[in-house]
């Protein structure tokens, strides 16, 4: 089975989520990703749109489901007075909810003609026709800005810079679209002075004055273990507060406005 407009695959749905977008949310999470970024939290979403399975606690699991639209649209419902009364909505992650375009834009689309808010996570890692697909239907866009240096980004995650570019630059263009630059802060990959500051250069080149840093967390560390595959980043400190405070500092004298997320 492939991913197309009326059905894809889903890892998870997270309902009543308070950090990926505003309100509360649900957060459905789509199966693939062309990147292989260390430190990714889900790493059973990495690689090509195919069911995955993983071990955990002794017992094979399928972690991955094909849905179709009709159905993720159903769990999506239930909450909907929550989304009302709190100004939140749906918000697509994944994994990069672009390498299911068709599918992502089918869901975004039946949730705007329902009312109910839409937003999507992603790192832009796809050509830029796919991010064209979803922004009709989307009102936030939370976009990851990680290592800008085109030859490094190839090497360590597999990145395409030139294709983040268009891709966040056409969100910015499009019309009733917030986008959101959100700056994950991995020691030894995105922290580096050099990599901060080709970021706070290009923002302010495109015309944005705000962005988003998220601190580095071990969060997804054991799901490593079920996939019998090694965790780069075991060993790797959480940054501290002097050192998120500095990051934030240097942002602010960029004159960027700049919000710290993901320590509560």
């Amino acid at each position: 089975m492939r991913s197309n407009k009326d059905h894809g695959l889903v890892f998870n749905i997270q309902r009543y989520s308070i950090h990926d977008g505003p309100g509360i949310r649900t957060i459905v999470f789509l199966q693939g990703c062309p990147l292989r970024c260390p430190w990714c939290c889900n790493p059973e979403s990495q690689g090509s749109v195919r069911p995955v399975t993983w071990v955990k606690n002794g017992k094979e699991e399928t972690i991955s489901k094909w849905m179709t639209v009709a159905e993720v649209l159903t769990e999506i419902e239930k909450d909907e007075i929550f989304y009302r009364t709190s100004g939140g909505g749906v918000t697509l992650s994944g994994g990069e909810c672009l390498l299911q375009a068709d599918f992502a834009a089918s869901i975004l689309k039946n949730c705007k003609q329902l009312g109910i808010s839409t937003a999507i996570e992603t790192t832009g890692a796809m050509p830029v026709t796919e991010i064209e697909k979803v922004l009709p239907y989307t009102d936030n866009v939370m976009f990851d800005l990680k290592i800008m240096n085109p030859v490094r980004a190839k090497q360590v995650i597999g990145d395409e810079v030139s294709q983040v570019k268009a891709s966040f630059e056409t969100a910015l263009k499009t019309v009733n679209v917030r986008v959101t630059p959100r700056i994950p802060l991995i020691p030894g990959y995105t922290t580096s002075t050099s990599n901060l500051q080709l970021i706070a250069d290009y923002v302010h080149k495109v015309g944005v004055h705000e962005v988003h840093i998220l601190p580095f967390h071990q969060y997804g560390s054991q799901k490593y273990d079920y996939l019998s595959r090694n965790y780069e980043l075991k060993d790797t400190a959480l940054l501290t507060e002097t050192q998120v405070n500095n990051i934030h500092q240097f942002f602010e004298n960029e004159r960027i406005k700049t919000i710290v997320s993901g320590l509560e």
